[in-house]
């Protein structure tokens, strides 16, 4: 597997528009746009940072991973996403190496990128997404 880079980290957070005051005003980072993935009960924005991005998630609804991740642990820190030359590769690499997975195929994630994620128990806690983008 090969690991490209760091594509960007998740922040759960209630309000996307109170997230923005925080990244944009505060800290001067530039708002791409918002997305909503209906499949995953999420809507998403992205401030890029050098070659990655952090990413702003909110959820859709009462009962999408995001909502219960807050409800659970609170806002803040939820993913890192590495992107990854290959995903399918990748997958199969870390199921031959009896790594715990969530998605043992990729689906489509913001912005059309082929996502797929690690189940904490298998990271010592950390939720890790592969990401291939085209």
């Amino acid at each position: 597997m090969k690991i490209l880079k760091i594509d960007h980290v998740g922040i759960a957070v209630n309000s996307i528009e109170d997230g923005k005051n925080f990244w944009a005003e505060t800290l001067g980072l530039h708002f791409e746009g918002a997305e909503t993935v209906a499949e995953q009960k999420v809507t998403t924005a992205f401030f890029p940072v050098g070659e990655s991005e952090v990413e702003l998630l909110e959820s859709t609804s009462p009962d999408g991973p995001v909502a219960k991740f807050i409800e659970k642990k609170g806002q803040g820190f939820q993913h890192i996403a590495f992107r990854v030359e290959n995903i399918e590769a990748a997958l199969d690499e870390l199921k031959e190496r009896g790594v715990q997975l969530i998605d043992q195929k990729p689906r489509i994630g913001a912005g059309g990128a082929k996502i797929a994620f690690l189940h904490p128990k298998a990271t010592g806690g950390v939720l890790v997404e592969l990401c291939e983008r085209s």
